[in-house]
């Protein structure tokens, strides 16, 4: 899962690093607070329409309460309206502490050989090419994507100020959605093949690099306030939707079903209303 998850989340965590390196904090906020509250409510929502699954490994399980602790301290950082360069250090080093702990349990989870998201990765391991094709596409993705997302992030400023609204907002939704379809397509492939867990673990996964380290890039690189928004009208969306997740996925009875997936979907188109609605204009 932290392979897939880290891979899933690498757009989401060169935007920031470009936005950080332009100081556009705002949009890398926006990006971070974004991609969770799309992954749960858009693209667990479609994977729920495609085929209702169960979550059953119990490693899952174990890191739900990690992504909720991790987005009660995305809140300890925000609510201030500044980003530190504490508050990056802080989130960075439990980054790594997160990727020791999950690598542990992996490493359980494989000696027992009884769990049901290690099984399923071991599905999806290639059969063919081996390292040397792994590494050279890897190195083709590490050339493109700074370019591909440079310029998005410049297209997206531009935009932001053809239309007036903010960096976060533009952040929230265009930058947010475009950075999350690799997750939205592992979560799709996932529930077909029936490996529900890797999709699942998918989410939280790439919801917890996107706090520690999608929003600790841009108070590591570039501190200094953020738009009061973000925590007063966006985190507390996020931290509800994260909570909504975990109560689905720590159900034993069948979950989620399409009704569900029907919600969540909803439940985005809301939020989008809910931007629409609140997000000031404005006005050079």
């Amino acid at each position: 899962m932290t392979v897939v998850s880290i891979g899933t989340s690498l757009p989401e965590i060169i935007v920031s690093l470009a936005a950080s390196l332009h100081e556009q904090r705002d949009l890398a906020v926006g990006t971070a607070l974004g991609s969770n509250i799309i992954n749960i409510l858009l693209i667990l929502g479609l994977a729920a329409l495609v085929r209702p699954f169960t979550v059953h490994s119990d490693v899952l399980r174990r890191e739900l309460p990690l992504m909720l602790l991790v987005s009660v301290v995305a809140g300890s950082v925000l609510y201030d309206g500044q980003l530190s360069r504490s508050d990056g250090i802080f989130l960075l080093f439990l980054a790594v502490l997160w990727l020791l702990f999950i690598v542990k349990l992996a490493r359980q989870a494989e000696r027992q050989g009884t769990d049901s998201l290690t099984r399923e990765q071991l599905a999806e391991l290639p059969r063919d090419g081996g390292l040397p094709v792994a590494f050279l596409w890897l190195g083709i993705a590490l050339i493109i994507m700074p370019v591909a997302t440079r310029m998005v992030v410049d297209n997206a400023t531009v935009l932001a100020n053809y239309f007036a609204i903010s960096e976060l907002t533009m952040g929230l939704t265009a930058i947010a959605i475009g950075t999350s379809l690799p997750e939205l397509a592992t979560a799709i492939a996932g529930v077909r093949k029936g490996e529900n867990d890797i999709a699942v673990g998918n989410i939280i996964g790439a919801n917890i690099f996107n706090i520690v380290i999608v929003l600790g890039l841009p108070a590591l690189i570039t501190p200094g306030e953020i738009d009061p928004l973000a925590y007063s009208r966006d985190y507390s969306v996020m931290l509800l939707v994260s909570i909504i997740f975990a109560l689905l996925c720590w159900r034993r009875s069948p979950q989620p079903g399409r009704g569900v997936g029907v919600l969540l979907t909803g439940g985005f188109i809301v939020w989008l209303a809910m931007l629409y609605w609140l997000s000031p204009i404005l006005v050079e």
